[in-house]
């Protein structure tokens, strides 16, 4: 009575349970017809088909040889109502039930491989996390010892720009420096450049004979030069004209007698 209970909540349980095709390759759900084999284990039908053709069969699950005539057998797995109502027809209800118990152990033992192969398959990927996280911690301190020499080369490379910025500075003082001092030269050069064209044009008006500077004046009027004062100019009248000529030309007795001696 109490394995019946026992096989009947197993029942409700793997109700909700869905056959997966136990070829590693494969592992679809299963629906319509499927390979049973007495090791307890299904297959596809396209699995199954390939698998079970050759002699002797062989589960591709377990390596079990399944050499009897019903250890190994194509099942429809959702049968019709007219099969369910005659399968089981006039046989003891010992029977039955044995057969009803090899049925549930079947789903039973489905179920605990699939929990088995998902603990399986969570524990490996646990252990894939894990070293995955060693890995990045590891990858971490090698990133984070390369990110700490970079920043030791940042900041001597800083330095080292700090250093040009002070010598660029200090020839751009030096080049303002000697353009200012070219600068005050030049003014220099240009202050004596106009000294010596003003010292030129004051010479050149006091030379009026050698220049010819002289201005032209009426023939009626008296000569006029420049006096040795500058730009002041001086008349001769008709009485100092006559004194400067008499004083320039030499009386004619003198020019006879230097006649006479030669």
């Amino acid at each position: 009575m109490n394995n019946t209970r026992a096989n009947s909540r197993t029942a409700m349980s793997a109700s909700k349970f869905t056959l997966l095709c136990n070829s590693h390759k494969c592992r679809a759900k299963l629906s319509g017809f499927a390979w049973v084999t007495a090791c307890c284990h299904v297959f596809c039908d396209q699995h199954g088909s390939e698998e079970f053709s050759r002699t002797p069969a062989i589960c591709p699950a377990c390596s079990s040889m399944l050499s009897g005539k019903l250890d190994v057998f194509r099942t429809e797995l959702a049968p019709s109502e007219q099969f369910k109502a005659m399968v089981l027809v006039g046989l003891q209800p010992e029977t039955v039930l044995e057969i009803s118990h090899k049925a549930l152990n079947f789903w039973t033992y489905q179920v605990n491989q699939e929990r088995m192969l998902m603990e399986y398959n969570l524990s490996r990927a646990g252990g894939q996390v894990l070293q995955m996280e060693k890995y990045m911690i590891q990858q971490n301190q090698s990133k984070e010892l390369e990110l700490n020499a970079l920043r030791g080369e940042i900041a001597s490379l800083k330095k080292v720009l700090e250093e040009y910025k002070g010598k660029y500075n200090e020839v751009l003082e030096r080049l303002n420096e000697r353009n200012r001092q070219y600068q005050k030269l030049q003014g220099l050069l240009d202050s004596l450049r106009m000294h010596t064209l003003g010292t030129g044009e004051k010479d050149h008006i006091s030379h009026p004979f050698t220049t010819g500077s002289v201005k032209q004046r009426s023939p009626h009027s008296s000569p006029s030069f420049l006096a040795p004062e500058g730009d002041r100019f001086f008349s001769l009248g008709p009485e100092n004209a006559k004194a400067f000529f008499q004083f320039s030309t030499p009386t004619r007795d003198r020019a006879q007698s230097f006649i006479k001696k030669n």
